[in-house]
């Protein structure tokens, strides 16, 4: 989904031993992250994209001393929201849009003028109703 805010990700390649080994080469070609900066934790619930890509997301532990270090054919740029504003159910809103002639329901995320919607947004709900269930 080139142009929108997303995490590091790709299709599985045949050297990949799983989703967690394709997240982490992924991590790695597009931010840099080595693999001793990472610590996986786990996936999220899988999804399909409204444009039909099957997505594994995988949670991961990331050193504090980690900084991104984008590869410009892949990414234009790196940031970081806090945690914080992430875990407030009230910051995710429902949007709605056109998508191949059809109304969608999103989700959306807006902090610090980045807008992060779709699968990503998705993704970050996701991670904050398991951790509300682990609490």
């Amino acid at each position: 989904h080139g142009g929108q805010i997303s995490f590091p990700g790709g299709r599985i390649e045949v050297g990949d031993t799983d989703p967690v080994a394709a997240a982490l080469r992924e991590a790695r070609e597009e931010v840099g992250l080595a693999g001793e900066q990472a610590q996986p934790l786990g996936y999220l619930d899988p999804m399909v994209t409204i444009t039909g890509f099957r997505v594994y997301p995988v949670v991961a532990s990331i050193a504090p001393d980690f900084h991104a270090r984008p590869d410009p054919s892949e990414v234009d740029e790196a940031f970081e929201l806090p945690l914080s504003f992430l875990l407030m159910p009230e910051n995710a809103q429902r949007v709605e849009l056109e998508f191949r002639g059809q109304r969608r329901s999103v989700l959306e995320f807006n902090f610090g003028g980045w807008r992060v919607w779709g699968a990503t947004a998705s993704m970050l709900v996701n991670l904050r109703q398991r951790l509300e269930r682990v609490e």
